[in-house]
């Protein structure tokens, strides 16, 4: 019996991991959402991945023929680098443990690339020669995109933004243990930032709730947008694009800080880009994990 290809693209974060399967002509057969847990281990958390996904293969009536990966970290010669976020993913050969699905033909790339692709292929990108994609969520990276191709950089680690300095301070031994920019501009680091503000605990989503009242904590986003402003002012100048697409969790709240980057970028950038909202703003990367897949197998 013939049966029709598909592909299974994954997309693993450090709170939740999306699963999709989709066909040759783009239709998404069936998608679902998990959490991750990765604080009970890299081992467990892959376990419950895989099981996941056996489940939805065998809920789709076709022929699996490519896995795609989009997961955090740099993808560099079969190891997952700087993923502090999923506790031991360097220690696994990620591609290798797909393979068991059902196909030899597995594909993993960092979360963020495989969001431009996403929005280079089907997205806010389409069409448009110089772009870049900023995700900003839990954590912020960027990805530049040159006619259709997502830049990777000599060791995959292009548009690694959150580790650029927001001051001349030390910044600790490794990279991988402190991100300056990340930390004073993304999902996590304005939870806490906030948290010790407001004195008790909340998320990055209640901190940029319009309701909010609070001036001190409204002046410290403030500042944050700024920064954010400032250094995506920077890699425009360097790179020189066309459109910028934001995605990314804090993406929702996009009404908040526009302002503060379209400002910079206006006033300071000789060739001002465009800046919109991503087309996938919630699951680009996802999106992007089943066209890597689906070029793979050549569907």
């Amino acid at each position: 019996m013939n049966r029709t290809p598909y592909v299974l693209g994954i997309d693993i974060g450090g709170t939740k991991t999306a699963v999709a399967c989709r066909d040759r002509a783009g239709t998404v057969l069936a998608r679902h959402r998990i959490p991750t847990g990765a604080e009970h281990g890299a081992d467990a958390a892959l376990a419950r991945i895989l099981e996941q996904c056996r489940t939805m293969i065998d809920t789709v009536h076709g022929n699996l023929v490519a896995v795609g990966a989009a997961t955090p970290g740099v993808v560099l010669d079969g190891q997952i680098l700087l993923a502090p976020n999923n506790p031991g993913w360097d220690t696994i050969a990620l591609h290798e443990v797909l393979g068991e699905l059902g196909t030899e033909t597995v594909v993993v790339d960092n979360d963020v690339k495989a969001g431009a692709l996403a929005e280079a292929r089907e997205g806010a990108l389409l069409g448009i020669s110089h772009g870049i994609y900023l995700n900003l969520g839990t954590g912020i990276a960027a990805a530049a995109v040159i006619d259709g191709v997502v830049l990777r950089g000599a060791h995959g680690a292009a548009g690694e933004i959150g580790y650029q300095l927001v001051s001349r301070t030390p910044v600790g031994p490794a990279p991988d243990q402190h991100a300056p920019l990340e930390g004073y501009v993304a999902g996590a680091g304005i939870a806490r930032r906030a948290s010790i503000l407001l004195g008790k605990s909340v998320s990055a989503q209640d901190a940029l709730d319009p309701s909010n009242a609070d001036e001190m904590l409204k002046r410290m986003l403030d500042d944050a947008f700024d920064a954010l402003a400032v250094h995506l002012a920077n890699l425009s100048i360097a790179l020189d694009p066309e459109r910028i697409a934001v995605g990314g969790g804090i993406a929702r709240n996009h009404e908040r800080f526009f302002p503060h980057l379209n400002d910079v970028l206006r006033s300071a950038v000789p060739f001002p880009p465009e800046l919109v909202l991503a087309r996938f703003t919630q699951d680009a990367a996802l999106i992007g994990a089943l066209i890597l897949a689906a070029n793979a197998a050549h569907i």
